[in-house]
């Protein structure tokens, strides 16, 4: 790998096909398995402009996608909740709309640590909205969402000062 491109870790790239494809589900109107097809065959691939990209966990993407169209009402009720004033998810950019779907998925889902789904979303946002300005909202949000849907997860402030390191499994 001689070439100096950063590869990209398969989860996150299939985080944001995710991303991706649910903008694209309601765009277009496109299913489930049209836009696992389109996403699979390389329809839609990253091309060679960018850094070199790990190949996407597709299990893990495809149960990203199938999680949130069947729990959909949820996770909008769970976004809209930490909206201000009463807006609701349909309010925001289609892009974010998508990107709240895809994290409140991974969240409810709970086989990620809640700061590295936040964390990955952010990540990714920055990527969609590279002036930085979503970033933060994201954060936010997503930390709402997390706290609403996984309050257990959370440790008490004064636990989370003095301990150290968390162990990953």
């Amino acid at each position: 790998m001689g070439s100096g491109k950063k590869t990209v870790p398969a989860r996150r790239i299939s985080r944001l096909r995710a991303v991706q494809a649910l903008f694209q589900m309601e765009a277009s109107g496109a299913g489930l398995e049209q836009v696992v097809e389109d996403f699979n065959s390389g329809l839609l691939d990253d091309g060679d402009d960018g850094p070199e990209f790990a190949r996407s966990d597709l299990a893990f993407f495809r149960s990203l996608l199938e999680f949130t169209l069947s729990h959909q009402r949820q996770i909008d009720r769970l976004t809209s909740d930490q909206l201000k004033d009463g807006w609701k998810i349909d309010r925001i950019d289609p892009t974010l709309r998508a990107l709240f779907r895809a994290a409140g998925a991974e969240l409810l889902l709970k086989r990620t640590p809640l700061r590295v789904t936040i964390s990955e979303f952010v990540e990714i946002a920055k990527a969609f909205f590279p002036d930085g300005k979503a970033a933060g909202f994201v954060n936010g949000v997503l930390d709402g969402m997390a706290r609403s849907a996984r309050p257990g997860d959370f440790a008490h402030p004064s636990e989370e000062q003095s301990s150290g390191p968390t162990e990953i499994s």
